[in-house]
């Protein structure tokens, strides 16, 4: 790695130094892998990191989610749309006070990984063993005492789940979390604004409700239909990435829980082309880049081969909807035989609502899904990479029901591995300073022992008592500097909720997740572009602590 750029290499190409431009999105080619200047370094901000070993030449197919993995939205105009449209529902439809509409939502709050516990109205960062590290009730942290006494009982620690609890583990979650902690310090200091039968659960169950009534009236999709710019991040790397997969023999396929109007508005504003003026055309010449798009897929039901969903095919003019018998037209009333719908002047791609997995696989012409998952020949020779930002409803059903492949999109990850390679000197002196905790402390234990169980004289156990005191002092002088250190470290990351993969020296809950159901993760979607699509993705060695001290790092 190069400490002054924040780089490392890639591949084979140890002898090759040079900084890829990524452009602005203003026309600009991009630097893929297949280009010229391809196979170079890459920027750390957009590896894709390994947690199993995942041959690219085995994935026949590669699947995209598109709401935050191929459209990245921008939280401080699309969140804040969300906020305040559910703040609107509230007040208008479900009786709350009028003050709320004066509230502003900050987006840098709260993080993906958190918990709420609905019934006590706090929000809580755990480690990955579910203890909890970091507690807010509303924006008032817990203390120590409180966390221990209310979260510490194994019992409740193995508990987080639903219905008493809540998981943020996606970046759309951002906004009901902030208003709810809002909720619950409104209600402490305000107890006569609400009735007595509305207690901390109730308020969440209200900011679901609202939030589910902003996506049934299309408020929040009219919006971003309007200004898709606005709301959501260009990344011109997306094409060339879709080119060079089809290119190298896959299939690509989308399937999004988005219905086919508000797909095709995305995806036009993603990969539809530019007029000299410099505005877009609104066509349908994204279609060619998938084989097969499936529009309203009720994921994560959709994975599961049994579910009754039935299939339809869409007229991408139109919008028309045909009924399919496993993606196969139905004859109609009327007609002799049943008739394809036009596709838009693409023919390779068909456009179809919900269904499930193993419509899918048939339209894709891949295995079963079982066959996937329980053929051991099958599923190391022929996969599916799946690419989504959803823990529960894109990475843990398609890899523990189906046996795909999978790789997480996690935004803050850009930033976050950047200030770790920024911070790599005050995470040694960090573990400097814990390492001298603990050798004071074996000095004290062993003095302690002396004056205990040693037969010595009166004037060496006045010396003894008076190295142990300074010991002690020194102790806490250390500890003080140790946990100084540490809020500063933890603040540089995130001014409440420090490291998104850390809370103190474990993983946190959501590090654990990714690790446990995520083959490949990685800041955006389009850093696939920056490999070979026949790459071996290799984990990392996995340290025990003993060999931490042995093994150089």
């Amino acid at each position: 790695m190069d400490g002054t750029r924040g780089t490392a290499l890639s591949g084979n190409n140890s002898s090759r130094h040079v900084q890829m431009d990524f452009g602005d999105g203003g026309g600009q080619e991009p630097c893929i892998w297949s280009s010229p200047e391809g196979g170079r370094v890459i920027d750390i901000g957009k590896h894709i990191f390994c947690n199993r070993s995942l041959n690219m030449k085995n994935i026949v197919a590669v699947g995209f989610d598109m709401d935050y993995t191929l459209a990245q939205y921008k939280p401080e105009t699309f969140e804040s749309l969300a906020y305040e449209g559910t703040i609107r529902k509230l007040v208008y439809d479900l009786g709350y006070p009028r003050e709320l509409l004066n509230w502003s939502f900050d987006w840098k709050y709260m993080v993906r990984g958190l918990v709420l516990d609905k019934k006590r109205g706090n929000i809580l960062k755990m480690d990955r063993h579910k203890y909890v590290k970091v507690a807010y009730h509303g924006f008032k942290e817990l203390s120590k005492e409180d966390k221990v006494c209310t979260y510490g009982s194994t019992l409740i620690r193995d508990a987080f789940d639903e219905p008493d609890y809540a998981l943020i583990d996606t970046l759309f979650s951002l906004a009901e979390a902030y208003l709810f902690a809002q909720l619950v310090d409104f209600r402490d200091n305000n107890p006569g604004k609400f009735p007595d039968s509305t207690d901390y659960a109730r308020m969440y169950k209200d900011v679901r409700a609202a939030v589910d009534l902003c996506h049934r009236d299309g408020t929040l999709k009219q919006m971003v239909a309007k200004d898709p710019k606005r709301y959501i991040n260009e990344d011109i790397s997306l094409v060339p990435m879709l080119k060079m997969l089809r290119d190298s023999g896959r299939s690509t396929f989308l399937v999004t829980n988005s219905l086919w109007d508000y797909t095709n508005i995305v995806m036009n504003f993603l990969c539809s082309s530019r007029t000299v003026e410099g505005t877009r055309k609104c066509n349908f010449d994204w279609l060619q880049h998938f084989d097969v798009v499936i529009t309203g897929s009720a994921k994560p039901s959709f994975f599961h081969d049994d579910s009754r969903a039935n299939l339809f095919e869409v007229e991408p003019k139109s919008g028309m909807l045909l009924n399919t018998d496993n993606g196969s037209p139905m004859p109609q009333v009327g007609e002799i035989s049943p008739s394809l719908s036009l596709k838009a002047g693409n023919e390779s791609c068909r456009v179809f609502q919900g269904g499930n997995v193993g419509h899918l696989h048939r339209l894709l012409s891949i295995e079963s899904s079982s066959q996937v998952k329980h053929s051991f020949i099958y599923a190391s020779q022929f996969a599916v990479l799946y690419v989504g930002d959803h823990i529960y409803g894109d990475i843990l059903r398609s890899k523990k029901v189906l046996g795909w492949r999978t790789m997480l999109v996690v935004p803050e990850l850009e930033r976050e591995v950047e200030l770790l390679w920024k911070l790599r000197d005050t995470r040694k002196q960090l573990r400097l300073l814990r390492n001298q905790r603990d050798l004071i402390e074996d000095k004290i234990h062993h003095l302690k022992w002396s004056l205990k169980f040693d037969e010595i004289s009166g004037p060496e156990k006045q010396k003894v008592s008076s190295e142990l005191d300074d010991l002690e002092a020194r102790r806490e002088q250390v500890r003080l500097s140790h946990q100084e250190a540490q809020r500063e470290n933890h603040q540089k990351f995130h001014k409440v909720w420090g490291q998104l993969m850390k809370t103190g020296y474990q993983n946190s809950r959501f590090a654990h997740q990714v690790e446990r159901f995520a083959c490949l993760y990685t800041s955006q979607v389009s850093n696939l572009s920056l490999y070979s699509p026949d790459k071996y993705y290799r984990p990392s060695e996995d340290f025990m602590p003993h060999e931490f001290d042995i093994i150089p790092m």
